[in-house]
């Protein structure tokens, strides 16, 4: 038997850091070919930051984590751990076998990713040991339909895809809907820039998605299901199918499941990355072969949904919930959280932030316990300047906000939005504008069209925002963009031209006075506008090294070898070379 088992974190971001290369180093070390190690393809661990990553457990359960694993380093770490020998290269992430404990971990609740970065993802037998279909099993041998949502209603949960509604009352709602036909639907459109937290969980965990849409689907009295996910998601596409084929072999998809009258269809359904597609309505609309555009509401899915018949939509963080909740109790789950916003939530970190990566953390933490204590604080020398949240439907939120609970009516209250759950940090070398301008460009272009307000309002507001980004702004401009989001906001069909206009009216809220420097002083404080930034030379600093001139790719810096250089403003495109190569700090950044 081995003495070590080794896990490998195989996610998306550790391929794209080279975790294939190490798997295969692991492959042909002498402790797996001599069986000293067993290996193990895990999903994401969390600290996308240090990919790749190895995780030592030996037969005690004690473990180490390691990160920025090489290849050639495999051999040592697992011989290092043998022989309790002291690792100097890698980064120790947690410990049990040392003591390190990382509050990134400490100061987590894990629910959701119960499973994450523990077990094979392509493995039933690995999520059975972990009471893997315990909780449908429950729920079909001792649990009557309206008794599940009547846990679900006490347990609190709220749709983790950014809406809160109330996921007991969604249920009822479409258990109580007349119909012979009703279907249920995972909601893994994941389309927020800086988000990956759907993707991570399918990943790593099918499984659990999988258990919580048959419990749904018992509860509401469906008997077939879509996986609606974007086809730019193919390892979780992939082990998707995986896990529906075994779990169908096992007889926890098909007819009569667990020797009972419930029976249930599970589908995949590719979307092709429509944004929009996210919106419930739009999504049904792919489904069924239609172009993915938003209907008027009411009715609802749950009275009229795929092709007429009452659907019932969660997401995927939503639906990883659910086993839990019925195995643990609603009570345990309710333990977590706030009074209106209970149990946990999943987020993926991004910015100048250390420690970017997957979290899970008790509803209520503040923003400020989830940057500096489990995102590990700034990753730059320059201070918070603004917090993102909830992507192009959020908004920003400036450093004297950080103490503000994260729960769905908190931020909702300082005009932001926990959304999906993507978080971005931001320092001071970010231009707030130029940030508005960014989410106000996707939204722009991911717009069905179908609205007025929404296709030419998103447009005209992009073009104010590139006025003052390009110093043409004025002061009118101002009330404008606050009329035009105003407008949008009530004229808009779906929920993302309502929300198309959060990040200006909170940028406008909060950092008014970045917009008035770049109208009224034709200058970018970070310095990111390049039509309002300035390089300029100091005679007194310049030694004429003409590293800057060879550097140039337009040749606006003339000067001769050992005296003082000049820059071309005529000529100077403002792509900073010059800047970034004087090592004598002898150029300006205005």
């Amino acid at each position: 038997m081995a003495r070590l088992t080794v896990k490998v974190g195989l996610g998306s971001c550790g391929l794209a850091a080279g975790a294939n290369q190490v798997l295969e180093a692991l492959k042909e070390s002498d402790a797996v070919k001599s069986g000293k190690a067993e290996l193990k393809e895990v999903g994401c661990f969390g600290y996308c930051s240090v990919e790749p990553l190895v995780e030592i457990l030996d037969e005690k359960g004690l473990y180490t984590l390691y990160g920025n694993v090489t290849p050639e380093e495999v051999n040592g770490i697992i011989e290092a751990y043998l022989d309790n020998s002291p690792i100097t290269k890698n980064v120790i992430l947690n410990s049990a076998k040392t003591g390190i404990e990382n509050q990134n971990y400490s100061k987590q609740k894990r629910i959701v990713l119960r499973n994450v970065g523990i077990i094979e993802p392509t493995s039933l037998d690995d999520y059975l040991n972990r009471n893997g279909y315990k909780a449908l099993e429950k729920t079909l041998l001792k649990m009557k339909p309206i008794q599940v949502i009547e846990e679900m209603k006490a347990s609190g949960l709220r749709g983790r895809g950014g809406a809160g509604f109330s996921t007991g009352k969604k249920w009822e709602f479409a258990h109580i809907a007349k119909g012979d036909k009703k279907f249920v639907v995972c909601n893994a459109d994941e389309g927020d820039p800086g988000a990956f937290m759907d993707r991570s969980v399918l990943e790593a965990d099918p499984h659990s998605v999988i258990e919580g849409m048959l419990i749904a689907a018992y509860a509401i009295g469906a008997d077939e299901g879509y996986i609606y996910v974007r086809a730019e998601y193919p390892l979780a596409i992939e082990h998707l199918k995986i896990a529906i084929d075994k779990a169908e072999k096992a007889g926890f998809i098909g007819k009569n499941i667990l020797n009972t009258p419930f029976s249930f269809t599970l589908h995949i359904k590719e979307g092709a990355g429509a944004f929009v597609c996210g919106e419930e309505t739009a999504l049904m609309a792919s489904i069924e072969g239609k172009r993915g555009m938003p209907n008027v509401r009411p009715p609802y899915p749950s009275e009229s949904g795929l092709w007429g018949n009452p659907t019932n939509i969660n997401n995927v963080e939503t639906l990883a919930n659910v086993a839990w909740i019925i195995l643990n109790g609603s009570e345990e789950f309710a333990k977590y959280g706030t009074e209106e916003s209970k149990g946990t939530k999943v987020f993926a970190l991004a910015g100048k932030i250390k420690n970017s990566g997957l979290i899970e953390v008790p509803m209520g933490t503040t923003l400020r316990e989830v940057i500096y204590e489990v995102g590990g604080g700034m990753k730059t020398d320059s201070p918070l300047k603004a917090v993102q949240l909830g992507g192009p439907s959020g908004g920003c939120l400036p450093e004297s906000l950080l103490d503000t609970p994260v729960d769905y009516d908190s931020l909702v209250d300082k005009g932001a939005i926990m959304g999906s759950g993507g978080l971005v940090v931001m320092d001071e070398t970010t231009c707030i504008v130029d940030v508005a301008k960014f989410f106000l460009n996707f939204t722009q272009n991911e717009s069905c069209g179908k609205c007025t307000f929404c296709r030419v309002g998103t447009k005209r507001m992009l073009e104010i925002l590139t006025k003052i980004c390009e110093g043409k702004g004025k002061m009118s401009d101002i009330d404008l963009l606050e009329s035009l989001s105003n407008n949008i906001k009530k004229g808009s069909l779906c929920g993302l031209g309502q929300s198309a206009p959060n990040p200006v009216l909170t940028t406008l809220r909060y950092f008014k006075d970045e917009y008035l420097t770049h109208i009224l002083d034709q200058r970018c404080p970070a310095g990111v506008c390049t039509n309002l930034v300035e390089y300029n030379i100091l005679p007194d600093k310049c030694i004429g090294c003409t590293v800057c001139a060879r550097k140039c790719p337009t040749n606006a810096i003339d000067g001769k070898a050992r005296e003082v250089h000049i820059i071309n403003q005529d000529m100077c495109i403002k792509c900073g070379i010059c800047y970034e190569s004087c090592k004598f700090a002898a150029i300006t950044k205005q």
